[in-house]
C-alpha cells in the first residue's frame, strides 16, 4: 500500500471555496504548552509595538519612520536623509538575517513575531472566542438566521474589531508623523486637522478589512515573504513537520480503538482525529507535508500531543523537525549555505556598526545657489550659497559660525544673523556669500574648503565648488 498523499490539496487553498467564493476558517481554540509561549511573547511584543512611539530617549522618539519628512529615529537614535546609507545598509541585513533564519528554522517568524499574525491570533481571534464560542459554536452562528442573538453577537464583534483597528491606525500615525504631533492634533480636534482624520480612517478600513475579512489571506496571497519560503527551505530546515514514518506505519492511517495493538496491527500512530486541521488557522492538514500556507503556528502540535496523550500514544508525531531527521534521524547541523550566509550577514553587521562608530553628529552641506552666476566685486568674485546644518546629537549647538580656510584670503558673510543655532535633532538653513580675489581662482570652477566651527573648535570642514571667470594664460 502506498503511504504518499495525495498532492491534488496543492491544488487549491482552503479560503476559497469550489465556487471561487470567500470560505471563511473557524479554526478551534489552541490549548497547550507552545500557545501559552506563543501568548507571553505576543503580549510583549504588543506592549512593545504600542509603547515604541510614546517612549522618549534623551528627548527623541524611540521609534519614528517620518517618511514625509524623512526623519527617522531607531532606538531613540535620529537617522537623517544624509544617513540613508546606513538604513540601506540596516535593510539588507534584515533581509540576510530574516533569510538565514528562514533556512535554518523555517516560517516560525510567521507564527510568533509577524504583527499580522500576533494582532489576528492574539487579538481578533481571542475576542471572536469570547463573544462567539469556539469553532462549533462559530460554525452553528455563521449557519444561523440573522436572528437577534447573532445581530447582538455580530454588533458587538464588529463594533469591537473597528475600536481596535482604529486604536492600531492611531499607533501607526504615532510611527509616521511622531506621537507628540499626534497628541497635538487629538488636543486640537478633528475639525482642525481634516486631512489627518481622513487618513486615519482610512488606515482603520484597511486594518478593519484585514482583520475582520481578508484575515489568513494576508498570509496565504499578500505576504512576499511566504513566497520566498518555497526557494529558502530544504531537507534539512526545521519546520512544524508531521512525522509520517511513525505516523503512518505500513498500512497507514486508522481510527483510535480502545486496547488495540496499533503496532502489531500495522499502523501508524496518526489515529486520524482530524483535529490538527481543525485547529489550523489556515485549514492545511499539516500531515500533507511542509506547505506555503503553514505558518509555523505550532496549534497542530499542541492539539497533537493532547490527543496522543488522551489516547496514550507518545507525544511529538507532530513537532519541530527537519525531513532529514525524521526520515534519517540526523541532528540539525549547519550546512554550507547557513554558513555562506553567516558569512555575509557578519559582514553586513561589521559594516554597519562601523558606519554607525564613525557618523558624525553635525552633517553639514554647502552648495551653490543654482541658477545664479558669480558677481564681479573690484579684485573679487562672489558667489551666493546655501548652506544646511544638521544636529544629529542629543545636545543642542549653539555659536556656529563658518571660515574660508582655502583660499585663506577669502571672505565668508551670512545672511542675518552671524552666528548659528541647532537645537538637538534638528536643522538650520540659510544663505551665505563668499568672496575670493580673482587672482586666486586657478579654473572657473575653483575647490573651496569651508570650516564649520562652534566657537573656537573646528568641528567639520566642508569643500564645494566656487565659480568664477575662465582663465587665460
Amino acid at each position: 500500500m502506498s503511504n504518499l498523499p495525495d498532492e491534488s490539496f496543492r491544488d487549491t487553498i482552503a479560503t476559497i471555496s469550489k465556487e471561487g467564493k470567500r470560505n471563511f476558517i473557524f479554526p478551534k481554540k489552541p490549548v497547550g504548552k507552545f500557545y501559552d509561549k506563543r501568548k507571553l511573547v505576543s503580549y510583549v511584543l504588543l506592549i512593545f509595538l504600542i509603547a515604541s512611539p510614546f517612549i522618549k530617549i534623551n528627548g527623541n522618539q524611540f521609534l519614528l519612520f517620518n517618511v514625509l519628512e524623512r526623519r527617522f529615529n531607531i532606538f531613540g537614535f535620529p537617522f537623517w536623509p544624509q544617513d540613508f546609507y546606513l538604513f540601506v545598509v540596516m535593510m539588507i541585513a534584515s533581509v540576510v538575517g530574516l533569510t538565514l533564519f528562514t533556512v535554518a528554522f523555517g516560517r516560525i517568524f510567521c507564527g510568533w513575531f509577524c504583527p499580522q499574525t500576533i494582532f489576528m491570533e492574539m487579538v481578533f481571534r481571542r475576542i471572536e472566542y469570547w463573544i462567539d464560542g469556539d469553532r462549533g459554536a462559530q460554525i452553528k452562528l455563521n449557519n444561523q438566521e440573522w436572528d437577534a442573538e447573532k445581530i447582538r453577537k455580530r454588533a458587538l464583534k464588529w463594533f469591537l474589531f473597528f475600536l481596535i483597528s482604529f486604536g492600531i491606525a492611531n499607533v501607526f500615525l504615532a510611527y509616521l508623523i511622531g506621537s507628540d504631533t499626534l497628541i497635538q492634533m487629538v488636543e486640537e480636534g478633528p475639525v482642525n486637522n481634516l486631512s489627518t482624520l481622513i487618513a486615519l480612517l482610512i488606515f482603520t478600513g484597511v486594518f478593519y478589512f484585514v482583520f475582520t475579512w481578508f484575515r489568513e489571506q494576508v498570509c496565504i496571497i499578500a505576504c512576499p515573504y511566504g513566497r520566498l519560503q518555497g526557494v529558502l527551505l530544504d531537507n534539512k530546515t526545521i519546520v512544524v513537520a508531521y512525522d509520517h514514518v511513525r505516523g503512518e506505519g505500513e498500512k497507514g492511517r486508522a481510527k483510535f480503538k480502545k486496547n488495540e495493538d496499533r503496532q502489531s496491527a500495522g499502523f501508524g500512530d496518526c489515529i486520524d482525529c482530524h483535529q490538527c486541521v481543525n485547529v489550523c488557522p489556515t485549514a492545511i492538514d499539516i500531515r500533507n507535508g511542509t506547505q506555503l500556507e503553514c505558518v509555523n503556528c505550532t496549534a497542530c502540535i499542541d492539539e497533537c500531543d493532547n490527543m496522543m496523550e488522551k489516547v496514550g500514544l507518545p507525544k511529538g508525531l507532530i513537532r519541530y523537525a527537519s525531513e532529514d531527521e525524521i526520515v534519517k534521524k540526523e541532528k540539525f547541523k549547519l550546512t554550507t549555505r547557513m554558513k555562506g550566509y553567516i558569512a555575509v550577514l557578519s559582514i553586513l553587521l561589521i559594516v554597519m556598526f562601523s558606519m554607525i562608530l564613525l557618523r558624525t553628529d553635525v552633517d553639514t552641506t554647502i552648495l551653490r545657489l543654482p541658477g545664479q552666476l558669480y558677481e564681479e566685486k573690484g579684485k573679487n568674485i562672489s558667489n551666493v550659497y546655501t548652506f544646511k546644518v544638521i544636529n544629529k546629537s542629543t545636545q543642542a549647538l549653539e555659536h556656529i559660525t563658518f571660515k574660508v580656510v582655502n583660499p585663506k584670503q577669502g571672505k565668508l558673510k551670512l545672511v542675518g544673523n552671524q552666528e548659528i543655532h541647532v537645537k538637538k535633532a534638528d536643522l538650520a538653513q540659510g544663505t551665505l556669500f563668499v568672496e575670493i580675489p580673482a587672482a586666486l581662482l586657478e579654473s572657473d570652477n575653483t575647490k573651496i574648503n569651508i570650516e564649520v566651527r562652534q566657537g573656537n573648535k573646528v568641528i567639520e570642514t566642508v569643500t564645494t565648488n566656487f565659480l568664477g571667470p575662465r582663465a587665460f594664460n
